[in-house]
């Protein structure tokens, strides 16, 4: 029994995938954006509930009440590992539901006997007669197994892989024959161990796997080093410091996300209005009435706070008909096309205020009719672009339209792992976002790759006794996640080169590091 759009009670099974997030069917985002409650077997289907409506429930592995509610017209959604029904039995719980009368459905889940092959660069069935599952959980024949022409891939069975490997020989399986052990598939956990059967004994010997792992046994496993493509990521499994505001970090996170990375927002600015709003009502008011030549903006928060003034007075981008829009850079380019803004300037160079300086046209009273220009800024902001401008010609009203003030400082287990090396690398996009961080949770570790936005952030950064690993090519956050991951695949290059497995930054902790750059 099943329904396609829920209005009564409704148990869905839904598989929730082989680890990436991201892998959830689209069924099952719709099913959770629907749910009243939604039942747990274990804490990893965590990131999930961002498809889930505010003021869902969420319980652990109680679905009998949880069917009493669905009897009474909620929609309840069971996560389950994987596919619901693949070496997961959800038998008795689709009983109880069809005894108690209440609609269920059955959502299927990307499985991790293919995602995670896929994952790692195997191929789980090309140009092989059979491709074969088992799980290692139940009684099998190992003989049987081993007649296998194909893939053979086997859940449950880490704990006996070794075992496992010897039955196969014993069954007439050459001992050459290439075997694969993944653990953590398909999240930025994933690490896989490529062996054969008669060597399995001593390459798992220190690996250290746990449970979730697959078992891949099958000349398919020879293509891995051919198409193995997620970790051989830049920056796989790099645990990232991204210390900005949480809005301003949303965008970087997610570019280091796609080199393998995971980010770490950890607040250390918090925006907030100007502790006297006169001012900047004035300079909306000027910029409205032709006070103003030119307007520039020196941030995304800028143009956040000039548009939060002009909802509040009723005014759109119309109003700034007339006017020449200047931009710092990219991010703040897009933050004025967003509101519907086209900048006139941008730097060709460097993005920084010196880079719009180098930009900015000279006043002139033949062609210029008003030779005042709207500087909408922080509080902190340095004074360079109104010198450069006052210099050009230009008079200057330097208008604070936002504050930024120190973030609290972060969870006990963040600065633990900021100051004893538990990060990969920290991404600076200020000098500010360094002074902050350090305030708040102290210097990071000599190990951490300390990478940053500009010359002026590593100015600040070597101030505090920090060696600058990496600077983007130019002043972006796009760029400097660029930059970080080209410094993380070099490293991983020479690693390969001198025949050694790549090691990320924080596993080398112990080992003396040569200063310097």
């Amino acid at each position: 029994m099943s329904s396609d759009s829920p209005t009564s009670g409704l148990v869905a099974f839904v598989g929730a995938g082989p680890g990436d997030p991201k892998l959830l069917t689209l069924r099952a985002a719709e099913l959770l954006g629907k749910a009243g409650v939604v039942v747990l077997d274990t804490e990893t289907h965590g990131p999930l509930l961002r498809h889930c409506r505010e003021g869902v429930e969420v319980v652990e592995g109680d679905l009998q009440s949880a069917v009493k509610r669905a009897a009474r017209g909620e929609v309840v959604v069971r996560l389950c590992e994987g596919d619901p029904t693949l070496f997961s039995s959800i038998t008795e719980e689709v009983a109880a539901c069809a005894a108690a009368g209440v609609d269920f459905e059955i959502v299927p889940g990307v499985p991790p006997a293919t995602a995670v092959l896929d994952y790692a660069g195997i191929p789980a069935a090309a140009e092989v007669p059979e491709f074969r599952v088992v799980d290692a959980a139940q009684e099998q024949d190992w003989a049987v197994h081993a007649a296998c022409r194909g893939t053979l891939v086997i859940y449950h069975g880490i704990g006996d892989a070794v075992a496992i490997g010897k039955a196969l020989i014993a069954g007439g399986k050459p001992d050459t024959t290439p075997v694969a052990v993944t653990s953590g598939g398909t999240t930025t956990e994933q690490y896989t161990v490529v062996s054969s059967l008669g060597r399995l004994q001593a390459d798992l010997k220190h690996a250290g796997f746990t449970e979730p792992a697959l078992i891949v046994v099958g000349d398919a496993v020879e293509s891995r080093d051919k198409l193995s493509w997620f970790e051989t990521k830049p920056l796989f499994g790099w645990r990232v410091l991204v210390p900005r505001t949480k809005e301003q970090s949303r965008s970087l996170s997610e570019q280091l996300v796609s080199y393998g990375a995971v980010p770490e927002e950890v607040p250390t600015i918090s925006v907030e209005p100007p502790r006297t709003p006169q001012q900047m009502d004035r300079a909306i008011k000027g910029l409205v009435t032709g006070r103003y030549e030119w307007v520039a903006f020196t941030s995304a928060n800028a143009v956040k706070a000039v548009r939060e003034k002009f909802e509040e007075y009723g005014l759109d981008a119309r109003a700034f008909a007339g006017l020449k829009v200047a931009a710092v850079g990219d991010a703040t380019a897009r933050a004025l096309v967003e509101f519907g803004v086209r900048p006139d300037l941008l730097p060709s160079g460097e993005q920084s205020s010196e880079g719009l300086v180098a930009e900015w046209p000279p006043y002139d009273s033949m062609l210029d009719p008003i030779n005042r220009v709207l500087l909408p800024r922080a509080d902190i902001s340095t004074d360079t672009l109104v010198a450069g401008l006052t210099e050009l010609g230009w008079e200057c009203d330097d208008v604070t339209a936002y504050r930024t003030v120190r973030a609290a400082p972060p969870p006990a287990p963040i600065r633990e792992a900021i100051k004893g090396g538990g990060f990969d690398a920290v991404l600076f996009t200020s000098s500010s976002t360094v002074r902050n961080l350090v305030g708040i949770a102290g210097k990071p570790h000599n190990v951490t790759v300390i990478a940053v936005i500009g010359p002026q952030t590593a100015k600040t950064a070597e101030e505090f006794g920090l060696r600058v690993d990496v600077m983007a090519g130019k002043a972006s956050v796009s760029a400097l996640a660029t930059a970080l991951a080209e410094f993380g695949a070099k490293q991983r290059q020479a690693a390969v080169a001198a025949g050694d497995t790549p090691r990320r930054p924080s596993q080398n902790r112990r080992g003396a590091r040569r200063r310097g750059r």
